[in-house]
């Protein structure tokens, strides 16, 4: 499984062990065009053998929906129509500064961080939504509901 934390500059990129438990950052690819960035997550995604996608989906704090959230759920659109793989939005309300915050306090420095950070998100992306599915009693992405997910 991958997660994406997809920005209008970079996708952060994140994928879990085997067996779902955990997410680990493995990639930030600077965006060009939506065909060269979904061929370079097709590439990742084989040597990985990534079989689904949870993308964050930015909302205001009140849960409403802005142009950033617009234009994530057309890529994840794109991404699914591309890729042939499923693809769950998850709420990533907080998750980037969440990752600034811990980037913080392990004290690395502001040129690394812009470096990772993006990656760190996707990365808390995927846990969360891992963490969730597990709770719910292993529930496959496409019927996850609740809080955090949708479809």
């Amino acid at each position: 499984m991958a997660g994406l934390d997809v920005g209008e500059k970079t996708i952060g990129v994140a994928v879990s062990d085997p067996l779902g438990w955990t997410a680990q950052g493995v990639e930030v690819v600077r965006r060009t065009t939506l065909e060269a960035d979904l061929e370079r997550l097709r590439t990742l995604f084989a040597g990985y053998e990534v079989g689904e996608v949870v993308v964050g989906l930015p909302r205001d704090m009140s849960g409403g929906e802005g142009a950033q959230a617009r234009l994530v759920r057309e890529f994840a659109d794109a991404l699914a129509r591309a890729l042939g793989l499923p693809v769950t939005l998850w709420d990533e309300r907080l998750t980037t500064a969440q990752a600034t915050r811990a980037l913080l306090e392990g004290d690395v420095s502001r040129r690394r961080r812009r470096q990772v950070v993006d990656r760190l998100a996707a990365q808390l992306i995927l846990q969360a939504f891992l963490d969730r599915r597990r709770a719910a009693g292993g529930a496959r992405p496409g019927r996850s509901g609740g809080a955090g997910g949708e479809r």
